[in-house]
Formats: structure tokens, C-alpha cells, sequence
């Protein structure tokens, strides 16, 4: 293959040597989305999500106030107050996931992180990130674990103060999601235990006073909109909701026993199209070096048509 004035030009074979590895990464891509777990893909039903999810979801509490008075135990074993985080001088970032979770929570996290890092602010001093499990089983030392490593992550030791890895029991949990509106379903995983929680990815930011200010929803955060948020949320500034479109953590249905892998529907969808225009393209590639070919016998070596007689 070889350009020229006009473009590329080649072989149809050229073509397909240049191609043969993209059906092989389409199929790997599948491969590696649809076994995670060795997972099943569920029935599809239309435009309905899978059961558990139907009753997870995050509706946007804007201006709601916090339960200040709830207790919940820090990283170091210390029984705290969420109160404690605002006393009236700095915002938060408040986020609701379980610290074994699989699946989303780590890419929430890692998200979180990665938009604190171009945020010229400093957590303990300008804003508190607090990071709430919503597994009351998570322990201390689970809560320890996650900062040890996110705070790593971040490359700012000296903000240690301003970064909070809560647990707590249920009702406590409970008072905080409902102000929040994040819902979520306890679920047996593979095992049949009831070890993992479906539940929608999103971060939130609170006013100094503890009133939500702010939703953001997935897993990747714009630092711009992250610094404009924390801004406005220190003056007690209220944004507007957001396009409530959601990331679910986990697609398992324990009424079919199977996980519903949305993701991985897509992703095999997307691999068919791929192949399919591939196909299309190669097969007229090979018609034009057929044409070609037959064009060629009829013509000298030079490229002029021979005259005999």
C-alpha cells in the first residue's frame, strides 16, 4: 500500500493483512467484558432495565440538607458525626460507594481522583472529601485501606486531613442516601451471598451549611466543572440538576440468576457493525483488483492495448 496524489493506494489483500488484527482485538474486547466473573448475559426485554435496577437509581435532592447528626466511624477507628465535616467554612465532596466493591466504585473513585488532581484547591484546607460505604459490614481497616491508597493516588500526603473513608450501620447509611437520593439494592453475587449492592455511579457536592449543592453522575469528573461546583458550593451557591443519565455498578437479576451485562451488549453490537462494514469494504476491494486484473490481460506490458494483424 503505498499514497499517492489521491490517497491511499493498495491491494484489497494489503487491505486485509492491514485489517486481520481488528476483528481479533473486536473479539477480545467481547471476550474480556462478557467473562468477567464468567457472567451470563440476561434476557433482553425491551427498553426495561433488569429487575434489581429498576429500583436503583439517584434522584437529584438539590438544596436538601444532610443529616448532620448521624454517626459513622472514620478511617482511625474514631467515632464521628457528619456534622463534623461542615462547620460552616469549607464544602464537600461527598461520595456512596462499598469498599469491596468489585466493579464501578473503584472507576468512581479513580475518576474522583484524577479531577482533584487538576483542581487547584486543597482538600482540608478549601473543601473535605468524604467517602461513605454504603456496606455496613466495610470496617476501619477496610476505610483505612481505600485512603491509604487514594491518598497515594492523589500525591498529596500532607492533605491527609482533609480526606475521610466513613462506615457506619444501616440506619445511619440509610438517612444518608434518602437525603441524598441515591438508591440502592443489596444483591447476591455469583456465590448466592448477599455480598455486593446494585447501585448508580455519582459524586455529589455539599455546601459548607451541608446542603446538597451539586450532582454529578458517572465515573469521570470535569476538574472546570468540579472547581466552578466547590466555588459555588462554599457561598452556598445551589446548582441546577444535571441529564440524569446513569452508570449502574452492578447488572445481576437474582430472579433469573443470571447478570444482565449491558455493557458487554453494546460492545458485541458494536463488533457485528465493524465486521459487517469491513466485510463490505474487502469484498469491493477484491471487485476492483478483479477488474483490474482482467483490464491487465488486455493490455501490453507497457500499458498500451496490443494490435494484431
Amino acid at each position: 500500500m503505498r499514497a499517492t496524489k489521491r490517497g491511499w493506494k493498495g491491494t484489497a489483500a494489503d487491505v486485509c493483512a492491514g485489517l486481520l488484527a481488528l476483528p481479533l482485538l473486536v473479539a477480545t474486547a467481547s471476550a474480556q467484558v462478557s467473562s468477567y466473573g464468567d457472567k451470563q448475559a440476561g434476557e433482553n426485554t425491551g427498553d426495561q432495565l433488569p429487575t434489581v435496577l429498576q429500583k436503583v437509581a439517584v434522584t437529584q435532592h438539590l438544596n436538601q440538607q444532610l443529616p448532620l447528626d448521624a454517626e459513622f466511624v472514620d478511617e482511625t477507628g474514631k467515632t464521628v458525626h457528619l456534622g463534623d465535616y461542615f462547620g460552616g467554612k469549607t464544602p464537600a465532596v461527598i461520595s456512596l460507594v462499598y469498599f469491596s466493591c468489585p466493579l464501578l466504585c473503584s472507576e468512581e473513585l479513580d475518576g474522583l481522583t484524577s479531577s482533584l488532581e487538576m483542581v487547584h484547591l486543597t482538600p482540608g484546607k478549601d473543601f473535605q472529601v468524604v467517602i461513605m460505604s454504603i456496606d455496613p459490614t466495610d470496617t476501619p481497616a477496610d476505610a483505612a485501606k481505600k485512603k491509604a491508597f487514594y491518598l497515594k493516588r492523589y500525591g498529596r500526603p500532607e492533605t491527609a486531613d482533609g480526606w475521610h473513608f466513613l462506615t457506619g450501620k444501616k440506619p445511619a447509611i440509610d438517612a444518608v442516601t434518602d437525603a441524598v437520593g441515591f438508591g440502592y439494592v443489596r444483591v447476591p453475587g455469583p456465590d448466592g451471598r448477599l455480598t455486593q449492592f446494585a447501585h448508580a455511579s455519582s459524586i455529589e457536592l455539599v455546601t459548607s451549611q451541608g446542603k446538597l449543592a451539586q450532582y454529578y453522575l458517572g465515573v469521570e469528573y470535569s476538574p472546570k466543572d468540579m472547581l466552578l461546583g466547590l466555588i459555588d458550593a462554599s457561598g452556598n451557591k445551589i446548582g441546577s440538576p444535571v441529564a440524569n443519565i446513569l452508570t449502574y455498578c452492578y447488572h445481576y437479576d437474582p430472579q433469573t440468576n443470571k447478570h444482565s451485562l449491558i455493557v458487554a451488549r453494546v460492545v458485541q453490537f458494536g463488533g457485528m457493525v465493524t465486521m459487517a462494514g469491513l466485510g463490505g469494504f474487502i469484498f469491493l476491494m477484491f471487485r476492483r483488483d478483479l477488474k483490474l486484473g482482467r483490464e491487465h490481460n488486455l493490455t501490453g506490458r507497457n500499458g498500451s492495448r496490443t494490435d494484431k494483424g
